[in-house]
């Protein structure tokens, strides 16, 4: 009978060490970013777009040169004659080979004066952006709903987490530039702008440009107050 009772609470013991074990490997997984690449590199193979995978296929590796690892993407300015005066212009693996596996995409930001990249959000990654010109303003809504707001001149650089809210504005007299770094080969972008308003929602993405630039301080504001 105690062999029994003993051999019983061993069973126990092991099936609660094994659902642990079970539950740390789950957290492990869903608090992963990008999965960690098998080779030492993998350029996307461009010519299989119409295979789907959760990422993109490599190319042969005698057909790797060092021009996959290349891009002038972010060399030129972007197109500001639109409603914003602003453009992203994103470099992911998609359009940049060598970054396939390696969690990373980059991206250029202009902003003419009076300007405004509208509130948006990268569900699969956190964006740590860099002012190479001109002087904007940029903030962050967290999951309580307060925003984090900061001005920043040439050389500052400011820290987007994950998948929440975000937003910047030129704050000078002359066209900003910025650059950015991400931690996924395709951060994705939720834009609410397009979201809300849509495309015939002119008037209301004025009032929301106008409230984003008018508030001055909007350290610990409401995103009611600013989005309501």
């Amino acid at each position: 009978m105690l062999f029994i009772i003993r051999m019983a609470e061993s069973i126990n013991l092991n099936t609660v060490l094994a659902l642990l074990t079970c539950f740390s490997t789950s957290i492990l997984f869903c608090s992963a970013g990008d999965s960690d690449n098998l080779y030492d590199v993998c350029p996307t193979d461009t010519t299989h777009r119409k295979i789907f995978i959760n990422g993109f296929p490599c190319k042969d590796p005698l057909n790797v040169t060092a021009s996959d690892f290349k891009s002038s993407l972010l060399n030129e300015a972007g197109d500001t004659d639109n409603f914003y005066r602003s453009s992203m212009t994103f470099a992911t693996a998609a359009e940049f080979p060598g970054l396939n596996t390696l969690g990373l995409s980059a991206a250029r930001i202009d902003i003419e004066v009076d300007g405004t990249v509208m509130p948006h959000a990268h569900p699969r990654a956190t964006e740590m952006i860099f002012v190479r010109a001109g002087v904007v303003v940029a903030g962050f809504v967290d999951s309580n709903n307060q925003v984090f707001q900061t001005r920043l001149d040439e050389g500052g650089v400011f820290v987007f987490p994950k998948g929440l809210l975000h937003y910047c504005f030129n704050a000078g007299f002359e066209q900003a530039t910025l650059f950015s770094v991400l931690n996924s080969q395709n951060p994705g972008l939720a834009s609410i702008a397009g979201a809300m308003f849509g495309s015939n929602g002119a008037d209301a993405k004025v009032m929301l440009m106008e409230k984003l630039k008018s508030k001055g301080d909007l350290n610990g504001v409401s995103s009611v107050d600013l989005f309501g």
